[in-house]
């Protein structure tokens, strides 16, 4: 797949992303950004973005940077840290995920995670463990 086909099956076939209003924005060789619109059903008790939501965003920009950077390879994450700096508050939050390493059987991502008013909320590293390319069922 090339990098718009990427984007356009992760726009369309990530179901829970596209169930919660998110999605990939740019994407380019080893980087993405995703964007999601803060609602009410985002929200926690305390009327701020629950935490799983931050953490999911942060997820799918990483998933667009990690499968864009290798047209014959895919990825699935691995390990993950996440640190939490400000509430999400405000009317959406955009993810930006570039990958820092990119191995034969790993890569590495920092994503950060921004309010509609360029703070930052959340900052987070993935590690990918690279699939086999397709047709080939060893792993």
């Amino acid at each position: 797949m090339n990098i718009t086909e990427i984007m356009e099956y992760l726009n369309t076939k990530d179901r829970f992303c596209v169930a919660n209003d998110m999605k990939i924005t740019v994407l380019a060789e080893g980087y993405a950004e995703a964007e999601m619109p803060i609602s009410e059903n985002k929200l926690n008790g305390l009327d701020v973005v629950q935490g799983g939501a931050i953490y999911t965003l942060a997820d799918f920009a990483f998933a667009g940077a990690s499968n864009a950077n290798r047209e014959d390879r895919r990825c699935i994450g691995s390990a993950t840290s996440i640190n939490y700096i400000r509430p999400g508050t405000g009317t959406k939050l955009k993810a930006v995920a570039k990958i820092i390493h990119a191995g034969k059987k790993t890569c590495l991502s920092n994503v950060e995670v921004f309010n509609d008013q360029g703070k930052l909320i959340a900052t987070a590293n993935f590690q990918g463990f690279m699939l086999e390319p397709q047709g080939n069922k060893s792993v």
